[in-house]
């Protein structure tokens, strides 16, 4: 496949990424809506909970390094 054709295939990976991202951020509010409005949780214990979260998940380093794209193959 030449580059030209990987460029697309990446193009249409990254829209998928994108439109999972956004699905899975849509239901997630609505859970945490519902979950407020029906008194289950309040919504600063979901921030207290994210700040306590936040410096547990690890944070990948981006943008990825030109002498590091070895490392990340377009296939």
């Amino acid at each position: 496949m030449n580059l030209h054709f990987k460029e697309i295939d990446l193009i249409g990976k990254l829209a998928d990424l994108k439109e999972d991202h956004y699905r899975q951020t849509l239901v997630l509010s609505a859970i945490i809506e519902l979950l407020i409005d029906k008194k289950v949780i309040t919504r600063e214990e979901i921030e207290t909970m994210a700040r306590k979260l936040d410096p547990v998940i690890p944070h990948p380093d981006y943008p990825i390094p030109l002498d590091d794209q070895s490392k990340y193959p377009l296939e």
